[in-house]
């Protein structure tokens, strides 16, 4: 099987797929990148952090298939629309189709407030979450969506509010693509529910091997 590249969001690490990855079929496959560490130093803008993705991308050989949440996502949706040729299959987990203004700005209020220690644990310090959001603010897909091609598999949990409606929007504006809620689950799908999600990619790429 071509290389599986799973992309976690910003609020994560890399680390936050190891339950996922232990459940799959294809674990032997799997890359998990560490997004801060694609940037090589360079500043965390959107721009900076798509360009050396798509590095990445390039380096693994051959159609990959894109697993994004949330940011990793938007970075996902983003490479097959630029490099269609190159990418064999597309799942979108918690993936906004547009960055939503007001919940964001209502974030960052949220994330001046936290210590500089709380960010251990996300993909980003405090400064470059910062220059990350504000570099993506005006990121929209809308009007593009319909030009995926590969086989695609739409992702959300139920009670993932913020993203439901995203998740149907590119659901139906991508041809052909499945969506499936997941029962229970907030966001962070492959953190909350493991054993769904692990189910899900199973039965997925044993259709687009």
């Amino acid at each position: 099987m071509e290389k599986v590249i799973l992309i976690h969001g910003s609020g994560h690490k890399a680390a936050s797929w190891n339950e996922t990855v232990s459940r799959l079929d294809c674990r032997g496959d799997v890359l998990c990148p560490e997004l801060s560490s694609l940037l090589m130093g360079k500043e965390a803008s959107y721009p900076n952090l798509r360009a050396a993705f798509g590095a990445y991308c390039a380096q693994a050989g051959g159609p990959v298939h894109l697993c994004g949440l949330s940011l990793g996502g938007i970075l996902a949706l983003d490479y097959t629309l630029e490099h269609p040729e190159a990418v064999k299959t597309l799942v979108l987990i918690g993936t906004p189709h547009k960055v939503p203004k007001a919940a964001f700005a209502l974030q960052n209020v949220v994330f001046r407030l936290l210590p500089q220690s709380t960010f251990a644990s996300m993909a980003f310090d405090k400064k470059d979450t910062f220059a990350l959001g504000n570099s993506m603010k005006d990121l929209d897909f809308s009007g593009r969506v319909k030009e995926v091609r590969c086989p695609a598999l739409i992702l959300c949990g139920e009670k993932d509010s913020t993203n439901l409606k995203s998740a149907r929007f590119l659901a139906q504006h991508i041809r052909g693509a499945e969506l499936q809620i997941l029962a229970n689950t907030g966001h962070v799908v492959n953190e909350e529910n493991p054993i769904a999600l692990a189910g899900q990619l199973n039965r997925f790429y044993s259709l687009h091997p």
